[in-house]
């Protein structure tokens, strides 16, 4: 998206507060634990490259991203830390994550037993996943990993130099499951220390595993929804561990102002029906921008007072309903804050029974994100 935008509504993004929540986290690990900032769905809607220079500034080691396309992204973006692509990547394009130093992560003899048909002149480097409960990829027995590691042993052109798992409850207060993640890693661990001399980095820590068990973690963490200020579960920030700072604001502007009699309708369906003269304001942004038709009956913000969205939320347009007449240009806060109130992703996550990682990853790269720099050398 151009820096130049023309329809008066934007993201905002303080990447001061991204450096800050790096360093709350920084301070509760140990000197030997650093950081992978976690970039990947473009930043959480934030912004990737521009979040992961402000990371990589505030003290931050390394990047953690999904896909290779993203890794990539920051490559030609000038950005050359270590980057680890924590999803499935295809062997056929292990020789392009060698060619830019980027490390894939596998956990299939047959994806290294591939990896041989294909010729790649630098060694590619590779994080192996262990699945201890969450079920999605990565091995789980003992019998996988002995079979992996003596693949990965004769498979030319590999550099093994991580290993890690991801906790499935972490931010639950009930840690009975994540014990037994633990146990099953710390298992895993004892045989493979037998099958590999070689040093490796060991990570098992997500935002809300790192925050609530900083002590017992290894030499990388992975803070993901944390440095973007929001906590993992309501659980994590009732226990008031960290303090965090959001960085993720957004705006509008009113573009047109009206005043309806009692009984006239307001948007498709005729959903909402003026109770008495009511003051109808209109925003440019709508559900091509990720601003859902369920957020129909969310508050916004304006003059630091709440009002509703009435009607169902059109494409590119939303309709609230004002307390006055305000003229049109007026800011109108959906998510942030505004004179005394605020509103926080959690709220809006809530009120359409999702969590908070969800709302700004459905922010569609429509609304132009703007970004706040006052202590960052960011240039």
């Amino acid at each position: 998206m151009s820096d130049i935008f023309y329809r008066p509504t934007w993201a905002e993004i303080d990447l001061d507060a991204v450096a800050y929540n790096i360093k709350q986290m920084k301070q509760k690990l140990s000197s030997s634990s650093n950081i992978f900032a976690v970039v990947k769905a473009n930043g959480y809607g934030h912004g990737a490259v521009k979040v992961a220079r402000a990371a990589l500034e505030a003290g931050a080691s390394a990047l953690a991203v999904a896909l290779l396309e993203e890794a990539l992204e920051l490559r030609h973006s000038g950005i050359n830390a270590p980057i680890l692509v924590l999803g499935w990547v295809a062997p056929d394009y292990a020789k392009i994550a060698a060619e830019h130093d980027i490390t894939l992560t596998f956990f299939q003899k047959e994806w290294l037993q591939e990896l041989q048909s294909h010729m790649f002149s630098k060694k590619l480097k590779l994080h192996m996943k262990w699945d201890t409960g969450m079920g999605r990829i990565g091995i789980r027995k003992d019998e996988e990993l002995q079979s992996l590691v003596s693949a990965l042993k004769s498979t030319e052109k590999v550099q093994l130099t991580g290993i890690y798992t991801h906790f499935a409850t972490a931010d639950d207060t009930n840690s009975a499951y994540f014990h037994e993640q633990q146990k099953r890693f710390q298992q895993l661990l004892e045989v493979f220390e037998k099958l590999w001399d070689a040093p490796i980095d060991i990570h098992i820590g997500n935002s809300a595993a790192s925050i609530r068990f900083s002590s017992e973690m290894y030499d990388y963490i992975r803070f993901g929804i944390a440095m973007y200020g929001l906590y993992p579960s309501e659980d994590v920030r009732n226990e008031k561990s960290i303090d965090l700072k959001p960085s993720f604001s957004l705006y509008s502007r009113l573009i047109h102002v009206k005043n309806l009699p009692k009984n006239e309708s307001i948007s498709y369906g005729a959903t909402y029906v003026t109770n008495g003269s009511e003051w109808i304001g209109t925003l440019p942004i709508g559900y091509a921008d990720g601003w859902i038709r369920k957020l129909q009956g969310m508050d916004v913000l304006v003059d630091g007072k709440r009002m509703p969205i009435v009607g169902r939320i059109c494409m590119d347009q939303t309709m609230i309903c004002l307390d006055k007449e305000y003229p049109v240009g007026t800011k109108v806060t959906l998510i942030g804050k505004s004179g005394k109130d605020e509103i926080e992703m959690d709220e809006i996550a809530n009120y359409i029974d999702t969590i908070n990682y969800e709302i700004p990853c459905m922010i569609s790269e429509r609304i132009p994100r703007v970004y706040k720099k006052n202590k960052l050398n960011l240039s």
